[in-house]
């Protein structure tokens, strides 16, 4: 009885990132956050169309053209490279490490 190879489907792109209508998920947290906002606090005013719906769309917009060509993830990675330093000492002292004490020879292991 001659056995093949055994195989088994696997799904054809397993890194695909998530995105709903071209946006990613946080970039979409970012814009139901303003809108809800924005009609909490806007909302009962006679300018709720213009001050709710008109900053979303430019949120939407401005997220939309910004990003167009750049990788995913561009916006935690541009607010990371802006927030923490351009270099790191490797010769600085250690302020979060735990300072052990000497080991003498004759203590057990």
């Amino acid at each position: 009885m001659d056995e093949g190879l055994l195989t088994t489907k696997v799904p054809r792109a397993l890194e695909m990132k998530s995105k709903l209508f071209g946006y990613e998920l946080p970039d979409l947290l970012l814009i139901f956050f303003n809108l809800a906002l924005t009609n909490f606090i806007f909302g009962s005013t006679s300018l709720r169309y213009l001050l709710v719906w008109g900053t979303t769309l430019g949120w939407a917009l401005l997220l939309h053209f910004a990003k167009k060509g750049k990788p995913d993830g561009y916006i935690q990675h541009l607010i990371q490279f802006l927030l923490y330093p351009s270099y790191f000492s490797a010769g600085a002292c250690d302020r979060v490490g735990k300072i052990f004490r000497k080991r003498n020879n004759n203590d057990p292991v």
